[in-house]
């Protein structure tokens, strides 16, 4: 059982960002709240996507609105994304890394399999913005952050952001 009252918007360098993700056993009442939860959370933050690690819950599930409304918001459990056709690098920001804007690597076209809140599966092909939100947040799922996907220049060109995220990781531990 998740409490979702302690969901709160989780920072760069939590452990649960750094870490592989369950899948969702079963979609129930509980996994239900914790999407209202994450959508209230992405949108007071004005994101565009969000994944459970990111709230501090560590399951295969994330949710995406392009244009930042909770009307199109879409959901998607335990996802297999795959990646397809050219590379492209586009500035990219997170709300786990605040304050950090970045050029990253991804495909610009996406497949993804997933089940939604029904529990009905569905693919989907996506190229674009989509594609790159796909990718960002199914990177989360997986462990991985942006910070992990940039290069040396970009680390060291954002590194006090990066040690103050650090130092105020380290006080919340303490704390």
């Amino acid at each position: 059982m998740i409490d979702i009252e302690k969901c709160r918007l989780t920072r760069y360098p939590a452990d649960v960002l750094a870490g592989q993700a369950s899948p969702v056993e079963k979609i129930d009442d509980n996994i239900r709240r914790l999407v209202e939860k994450m959508i209230d959370v992405m949108l007071k933050n004005k994101g565009v996507g969000l994944a459970a690690p990111q709230i501090g819950v560590s399951l295969q599930l994330f949710i995406i609105s392009l244009d930042g409304s909770r009307e199109s918001v879409k959901v998607f459990i335990n996802p297999d994304v795959m990646p397809t056709g050219e590379l492209d690098s586009t500035e990219e920001g997170c709300l786990s890394v605040p304050n950090i804007y970045t050029k990253i690597r991804r495909y610009k076209k996406c497949k993804v399999t997933a089940t939604d809140l029904e529990g009905k599966q569905f693919t989907e092909e996506t190229e674009g913005l989509f594609a790159r939100a796909l990718q960002h947040e199914n990177d989360h799922i997986n462990g991985v952050t942006i910070v992990s996907r940039m290069g040396q220049a970009a680390k060291i060109a954002h590194r006090r952001q990066l040690k103050k995220l650090g130092q105020e990781h380290e006080q919340k531990r303490e704390g």
